[in-house]
């Protein structure tokens, strides 16, 4: 991950150990480090030296980590400057409380080192980490011709400047997000899980995300109800015994489920849309808005030709406003347009379709997505080139992008 320019950092914490810690990580990235153990004597030192970035304790002599934000932050000169509260109170009220004071961000200890310089970074740049884990549809594809893409069905994170941690479908490619947590020795994890639909290659490495079953972790899982069933019954029923000898009562973690449908909310401050998708049952496309970026996620998806009794100009209308503008539009282009001609009714697009959406809805950056398991890493190649070309015909401003496995995005 790219490294922000040197910073001014300034600790204010007792802690030895965590100055140590922070300091020798600050200091190997090119960064100044100033330190202070006393929150009042603190307060005097920041103004002066008015650093880029500080770090606060909540629990401090003289002065408590809360206290000192709210002096700092009436102090107009320092409006740029970025504050984060790292502690050892875990408490989702004292998450809250920080924020409300006007914290960038809460971290909590201990400080764990590798992931600490990422999170520094995506404050810093104040952009959204947007990682795909996996970009296959329909069902896993191991081998020789998937070595370029990788062969994960549906999986994409989102991770926010404030720790903001979002999950989009829990395809294979989850089980590549649940190994890279693990890597990363993370604790506490707060996440969010956007299922767009039931179906297997959206849901079916879920029992295979290890986090679910570590205590202190928090999944709060969203998605629509397919008639009398929730989404909690959907997602335990893969899980009930008869396919899979854990079921959701071993989860260890705090785990609760949202049922939603084509709506606006808000998680964690971000608002997101949902809008239902043209696919077999009930199937919903997310619109994610970060301050003045927006992040849209849509699959699976068909777009019929406009020959096709099922083609509804209201559906486009309606979808072309849903994205229109969007930073980052990653969307269904499973087929190339020669294999779609026999696949129309199946609920996926050809790669012609796509591109003409993306460039009608203004998108800056079409990433595509749920490939036909059947294709090749060359097929995907082929589809990429056949997008670079119709969008240049049509001298459009939208870039196009074919995303890996690993791949990881900055908007």
């Amino acid at each position: 991950m790219p490294k922000c320019r040197s910073l001014n950092f300034f600790i204010v914490d007792d802690d030895g150990s965590v100055i140590r810690t922070m300091t020798a990580l600050l200091k190997k990235a090119g960064h100044k480090v100033a330190i202070c153990r006393n929150g009042k004597t603190a307060l005097k030192e920041i103004i002066k030296a008015r650093p880029d970035f500080i770090s606060i304790a909540i629990m401090m002599p003289g002065m408590d980590g809360l206290e000192l934000i709210k002096e700092l932050r009436a102090v107009k000169a320092l409006d740029k400057t970025k504050i984060i509260i790292l502690s050892g109170k875990a408490y989702e009220f004292d998450r809250k409380r920080s924020m409300e004071f006007g914290a960038d961000a809460f971290i909590t200890k201990p400080l764990n080192p590798d992931i600490f310089l990422d999170h520094i970074n995506r404050i810093c740049e104040d952009k959204v980490d947007v990682s795909f884990f996996g970009v296959r549809g329909t069902l896993p594809v191991p081998g020789k011709d998937a070595i370029k893409y990788g062969g994960n069905t549906s999986c994409v994170a989102m991770e926010f400047p404030k720790g903001q941690f979002f999950i989009f479908d829990a395809g294979s490619g989850i089980k590549k997000l649940s190994d890279k947590l693990l890597a990363q020795n993370r604790r506490r994890i707060d996440a969010h899980i956007f299922i767009s639909h039931p179906h297997w290659d959206h849901i079916n490495a879920l029992p295979f995300f290890i986090p679910l079953y570590v205590q202190g972790n928090k999944f709060t899982f969203y998605g629509s109800s397919h008639g009398n069933l929730s989404t909690r019954e959907l997602i335990s029923a893969q899980m009930d015994g008869v396919y899979f000898p854990i079921t959701i009562h071993e989860f260890a973690s705090h785990v609760e489920f949202n049922d939603i449908k084509e709506e606006t909310f808000k998680v964690d401050g971000i608002t997101i849309d949902t809008m239902m998708l043209s696919h077999p049952g009930y199937c919903l496309g997310f619109r994610v808005h970060y301050k003045e970026r927006i992040i849209c996620y849509i699959t699976d998806n068909e777009l019929f030709p406009k020959d096709n009794e099922n083609f509804e100009p209201g559906y486009v209308k309606k979808l072309l406003k849903f994205i229109h503008g969007a930073d980052m539009l990653i969307t269904d282009c499973t087929y190339a347009d020669g294999e779609y001609a026999a696949r129309i009714g199946w609920g996926h697009s050809p790669v012609s379709a796509v591109v003409d959406l993306a460039n009608r809805a203004k998108a800056k950056n079409l990433y595509m997505f749920h490939h036909d398991p059947n294709q090749t890493d060359r097929d995907i190649d082929a589809k990429f080139k056949t997008a670079r070309n119709l969008l240049k015909k049509k001298k459009s401003k939208t870039r196009v992008f074919a995303p890996a496995e690993g791949t990881m995005v900055k908007v």
